[in-house]
């Protein structure tokens, strides 16, 4: 906690508590009266008073805060009206904590141990436990900085025109920005220093990885911010941007003031406006239109001005920081996200004043609900929204110009975005070759597979085929294999080719019997064993006579001769007839 300056005046009935808290919220201060104390707090101040009198909340105390002193007063009454309060100028002894405090020597003698000089210590013992700690902050008087020790700080904030503010701010310093010493630190070393934590916080993974994945940054890149629904007037500039009752009460609030700048602080100034509306861009586009708690931390960690108290030198500068900020920190690390952000900044400027100062307002309003981010709105936002108002319309449109004919390329952000891109993509390329080729082994080995299980399938099949034997009596052997008990497919395509010359098959040049070979003898056995009876016989030989002729039609021109079994009411119930076509 920081002890704030402050000043006590009294008069016969009232105590005026004069505290100065500047870069504070001025909607939260919390005060606590009790008699003799008084207790003030503001973030990040707090001031602990033990008054020589007793003060009274009655209802007729009176506070009031200037914001551009950044001084907080109270007017409380005293508890007895007439009472003169006593060393009231004695600012050290006001800071000290309530009660007397005693401290023991250090060191100590140590006496011979009798009975009554042990109990004695005991008792000591026991007194020195048994105290009430103090739990109480330590404060100590705050002491303003000379003029000289000012002189030897480097300035920041808007048109480099504050300095020693983070001198006592150091607990909030981290939070607001990435510089750890502003007042010590020169532009050139701020912008080294900048460079060098961009470079280390550049993640090539993550670049490339919205690089090829980039479909949510195209759902991004069409959004339509809230400027674009908005068209400049020929006779009014500002007749398309229109204010809120917030923002209204918001502009009422801010102190009327005057800048003096010299023509580098001007030309500052409007680069440092750029950087900070580029960063604005940038987070309404990520978020659509919708901030969350996100939102402070994008807008100041995208500005160089903001986050490391940038001054630039030129245009191309702003765009390049802010280029290199994008592809190091928020989560969407993507050029085209920079260039979206450099044309609706573009358009913002071209809408004129009014819009900027639309922008401005959000930005402020963003900050003074986050904490510590309220700080930089005393640093920059606050003073930009007044001073924008006061320029001339011909220089907003003539920024606009200017950032709309400045270009931006991959290769001027020093990133090596391009080589990377290039070994990228020949990777890429060298895994769908791979890819590529396994897919037509794999296709290759399928066929193949495929190719040998259909000729398995077309040898079984040609043992099932009913034309398989087109010499002698191929027809019968189909005819009998249909009215033979099944056999198991596998058994029938093992049969070796020469197991095929069964007596069922005739010759035509020698009309002798053939012998029955090992192999069939098994199926000649299963048919003698068959019982037929003369109705079968004689249904069955027309029927059998007819599917025959149907099913060897088509091969009546491969043989003048053809052979078909008949059953026969004899012992043997194969009998082999030829007919001539």
């Amino acid at each position: 906690m920081i002890t704030p300056a402050f000043e006590l005046i009294q008069d016969p009935e009232y105590l005026t508590i004069s505290i100065r808290v500047p870069y504070t919220r001025t909607a939260e201060f919390d005060l606590y009266i009790d008699g003799n104390d008084f207790k003030f707090f503001a973030k990040p101040y707090f001031l602990r008073l033990n008054l020589p009198g007793r003060i009274v909340e009655d209802g007729r105390e009176k506070a009031t805060f200037d914001i551009d002193k950044g001084l907080f007063t109270l007017r409380v009454a005293k508890e007895t009206a007439g009472e003169h309060f006593e060393g009231l100028h004695l600012l050290t002894s006001l800071l000290a904590p309530k009660g007397s405090q005693t401290a023991k020597p250090l060191v100590e003698e140590v006496t011979d141990g009798s009975s009554a000089d042990a109990e004695d210590n005991e008792g000591d013992d026991e007194d020195e436990d048994e105290e009430e700690f103090d739990w109480q902050i330590e404060q100590q008087v705050y002491q303003e900085t000379s003029e000289e020790q000012l002189e030897q700080m480097h300035s920041y904030g808007f048109g480099n025109q504050r300095a020693g503010v983070f001198t006592r701010l150091q607990e909030e310093l981290t939070d607001v920005i990435d510089l750890k010493n502003p007042e010590g630190t020169t532009a050139a070393e701020r912008r080294q220093a900048r460079v060098e934590a961009e470079m280390l916080a550049f993640s090539p993974d993550h670049y490339l990885a919205d690089l090829f994945e980039n479909d949510e940054i195209k759902g991004l890149l069409k959004y339509k911010p809230w400027w674009t629904k908005l068209k400049c007037s020929t006779v009014q500039e500002e007749a398309g941007v229109s204010f809120t009752d917030e923002e209204k009460e918001q502009m009422r609030k801010f102190n009327n003031r005057s800048y003096l700048l010299d023509k580098p602080a001007r030309h500052q100034v409007w680069l440092s406006l750029v950087d900070i509306l580029l960063a604005y861009s940038y987070e309404v586009r990520s978020t659509e239109g919708e901030h969350n708690v996100e939102s402070p931390w994008t807008t100041r960690k995208l500005s160089g001005t903001l986050c490391w108290l940038e001054t630039y030198s030129s245009l191309p500068d702003v765009l390049i920081s802010f280029g290199r900020r994008v592809l190091c920190f928020p989560l969407y690390r993507h050029f085209h996200m920079v260039s979206a952000a450099i044309l609706d900044t573009a358009k913002i400027l071209q809408l004129g004043r009014g819009c900027v100062l639309k922008c401005l307002l959000d930005i402020h309003r963003v900050f003074r609900e986050n904490d510590p981010a309220y700080i930089l709105n005393d640093l920059y936002i606050t003073d930009y929204c007044i001073w924008i108002q006061r320029v001339k319309s011909k220089k907003v449109t003539a920024l606009a110009n200017a950032l709309q004919n400045t270009s931006l390329a991959k290769k001027d952000l020093a990133l090596e975005l391009e080589e990377l891109e290039k070994a990228a993509t020949l990777v890429q390329e060298e895994q769908d070759l791979a890819v590529a080729s396994s897919g037509n082994s794999s296709s290759s080995a399928s066929s193949d597979s495929s190719e040998s299980s259909e000729s398995e399938e077309s040898e079984c099949e040609g043992l099932d085929s009913p034309n398989t034997h087109e010499e002698g009596g191929g027809g019968g052997g189909g005819w009998l294999r249909q009215r033979s008990p099944p056999h198991p497919k596998s058994g029938s395509c093992t049969i070796p080719p020469e197991s095929f010359n069964t007596p069922l098959t005739a010759s035509k040049e020698t009309g002798a019997q053939p012998a029955l070979t090992h192999g069939s003898r098994p199926l000649i056995q299963e048919l003698e064993e068959l019982t037929i009876t003369d109705e079968a016989h004689s249904s069955h030989s027309e029927q059998d006579a007819v599917a025959y002729k149907e099913s060897d039609a088509g091969n009546a021109g491969n043989s003048s001769t053809r052979n078909f079994l008949e059953f026969s009411p004899q012992k043997n119930p194969l009998l082999i007839v030829r007919e001539n076509s």
